[in-house]
């Protein structure tokens, strides 16, 4: 059975859970009010929508030097705020050749402009270096709140990226009757392949009760 917010109860035979992920982002003022807007993750979920603006990519790991080198396909002002993580001199020259400028001065906030959009990003030495978007990797983490008794089996992504439910084939789980889709178990699947893996899950669901239902 499942307990709803308004005390109401489901109640099913099979579940599947289709519950999405949460990003998190990276701890700096400012940030999270443009997120999804001039804030974004994803070069081909948003890229064309931020292509030749002035943008910043705001370091979390040795994932956001991958992410400047996507980015940078879009545009021609690219800057690299390193917010203390490492750059060997190889990745600063893999950068450089690409014409990306890397700014190793802390960042304090995300500056927003009169217009409520974002105006730059403001450096521990006061100076505000000028930006349109900035991009940033999340940390994603499965929506499981009001699943706990249900004890499903997560695992960590590869580089601390985050947690997702673990799915085997068509999305079942080590749960008996349920089921998992969606970014929930595959985080960096887009609409198309999230609403593919629910009708296959269901229909493994379906195929599940219709033997249920024989052999009882």
């Amino acid at each position: 059975a499942v307990t709803l917010a308004g005390g109401g109860t489901l109640r099913a035979r099979r579940l599947l859970v289709a519950t999405g992920l949460r990003d998190v982002l990276p701890d700096v003022p400012g940030l999270a009010g443009h997120w999804g807007r001039g804030v974004v993750h994803c070069p081909y979920c948003h890229g064309w929508e931020v292509r030749d603006e002035p943008i910043g990519i705001l370091a979390a790991g040795p994932a956001s030097v991958h992410h400047a080198l996507l980015f940078r396909q879009l545009t021609d002002d690219l800057v690299y705020f390193s917010r203390g993580t490492e750059l060997d001199e190889g990745t600063r020259a893999r950068l450089a050749a690409r014409g990306v400028r890397v700014v190793d001065t802390p960042v304090t906030e995300v500056v927003t402009g009169e217009d409520g959009s974002i105006a730059g990003v403001r450096l521990s030495d006061g100076q505000v270096v000028p930006r349109r978007v900035l991009a940033v990797v999340t940390t994603l983490l499965a929506r499981t709140e009001g699943l706990e008794e249900l004890a499903l089996p997560t695992r960590d992504l590869p580089g601390g990226m985050g947690r997702h439910v673990a799915g085997g084939t068509a999305g079942a789980t080590e749960v008996p009757g349920v089921w998992v889709a969606g970014n929930a178990t595959e985080p960096m699947a887009q609409v198309g392949a999230s609403a593919a893996a629910g009708a296959l899950a269901g229909a493994h669901m379906n195929a599940d009760l219709a033997a249920a239902d024989t052999e009882a």
